[in-house]
């Protein structure tokens, strides 16, 4: 059994790792584009990775305004869009990919408070624009959980 992270238990681990390896292999035959192989299998790592760290942004960015947005309406669409976002993410969550998402989590979080400013300035509510926090207000475990949503702010109420 080879080592490292297995493919079925940690796929973004498992590219880079295989990448690695691949390049560390001797030259035996010319023929083989070793570094483009690897290259391509380190690229898809990163394409689950984006899209972790993506589904984890559009969470961020509905939580934010569940909590400060006074609207009633547009609550159940973004409720709907953080479960759907959360199922996206069960079954491509490693540890790895934890431990990714703890690293960049406060640049995933501007990103989102942009987007949620933006937004909730386009839905005439400048004041919960300008109410969001600078800092990420939710931690990780938060995030990922199923069942967690955070209260509306007094100003939201």
């Amino acid at each position: 059994m080879p080592e490292g992270p297995r493919y079925d238990d940690d796929f973004f681990a498992w590219t880079q790792h295989q990448a690695a390896v691949l390049r560390s292999l001797p030259v035996a035959d010319n023929r083989f584009d070793r570094e483009n192989v690897a290259e391509e299998i380190e690229a898809l790592g990163r394409s689950e990775r984006d899209t972790v760290r993506s589904q984890v942004r559009r969470i961020l960015e509905h939580l934010l305004k569940l909590e400060h947005s006074p609207a009633q309406a547009p609550r159940f669409g973004w409720m709907g869009s953080i479960v759907d976002a959360r199922a996206a993410l069960l079954d491509r969550i490693t540890e790895s990919l934890r431990q990714d998402l703890r690293e960049v989590l406060p640049r995933l979080c501007r990103s989102a408070r942009r987007r949620a400013e933006l937004s909730l300035k386009q839905a005439h509510e400048p004041e919960a624009a300008s109410a969001l926090p600078s800092d990420c207000p939710y931690t990780l475990d938060q995030i990922l959980d199923d069942d967690w949503l955070p209260e509306k702010t007094e100003g939201a109420k």
